[in-house]
């Protein structure tokens, strides 16, 4: 028997989230996402969802054991170091997610509350919003909702940054560890996104609007993007600050394209990355 020669592992992230026939929002983002800053991704699909640039006409659910079947065969093989979570429709299937991470207290998990689509379509049932505050929030290391799932969840309307903060503060509530409120969907030509955590701290990030259509996944690239630099080690603040970098890149390189009549997808490998290699531990 030849002698093991094995002495790297790729920096693996896990998605657990629906599929965009697209190609610009969910388990298509998300890879595009690992793959551009030099990570292997990992995939539990959720949902296939029938959508283009112009919006989502159909959601097929997949059997939410066959979901916590994915995660697990996953996390025990590859070892992700880190999990981003998008859609997620119904109660069943918070349930079956929460069973699959719980033997992995430790793993970072991003999780993004994806509720309504860029073109405005909703995307989840309201009797699963409760269910996935109170199962699955507090095993997330930080949340992203933008400012309409912020509302949603926060059970107010949001239209200035102090509305951002306060939101932010009630949906820190439930029980994560922080929350990364995005507030893209403001008007102005700044725009603004408040970070609070547990302990206190708040951070505000401010970046130029990018004036385009093309913005379709915005939200699951960020949240991706987050899990990847995560899972390469970085502290989460820190990464935070990377993965906003990267967003606003591929928005500003693939701001003139166009793909679709509707609203386009980011440009995901602007400048990617190599794959990486860690030493084995």
């Amino acid at each position: 028997m030849p002698d093991q020669i094995e002495r790297y592992k790729y920096p693996a992230v896990l998605t657990i989230a629906g599929s965009d026939s697209g190609g610009g929002a969910g388990i298509q983002a998300d890879l595009k996402t690992f793959s551009a800053l030099g990570c292997f991704g990992t995939s539990a699909i959720t949902a296939i969802t029938v959508q283009n640039t112009l919006g989502v006409t159909g959601i097929h659910g997949v059997p939410p054991a066959i979901v916590q079947q994915q995660v697990q065969v996953v996390l025990d093989d590859i070892k992700p170091t880190a999990v981003k979570i998008g859609m997620v429709h119904s109660v069943e299937l918070v349930q079956a997610i929460v069973a699959a991470l719980q033997p992995y207290p430790d793993l970072p998990v991003v999780l993004d509350p994806v509720m309504v689509a860029t073109s405005g379509d909703k995307l989840i049932h309201d009797q699963t919003i409760e269910v996935l505050k109170q199962k699955l929030f507090p095993m997330a290391e930080v949340v992203t909702p933008n400012i309409d799932e912020a509302a949603i969840l926060a059970q107010m309307p949001i239209s200035s940054l102090d509305d951002m903060k306060i939101a932010a503060r009630k949906i820190l509530q439930t029980g994560c560890q922080s929350v990364l409120l995005k507030g893209g969907h403001l008007e102005g030509p700044r725009l603004y996104d408040v970070f609070v955590q547990q302990d206190g701290q708040e951070h505000i990030f401010e970046s130029d609007n990018i004036v385009t259509r093309n913005t379709h996944g915005t939200g699951c690239t960020l949240s991706s993007a987050i899990a990847a630099y995560r899972a390469q080690g970085q502290p989460l603040l820190q990464a935070i600050r990377e993965a906003k970098l990267y967003v606003h890149q591929a928005i500003l390189q693939g701001k003139d394209v166009k793909t679709g009549a509707g609203h386009g997808p980011l440009n995901h490998f602007f400048e990617p990355l190599k794959l990486q290699k860690h030493e084995l531990e």
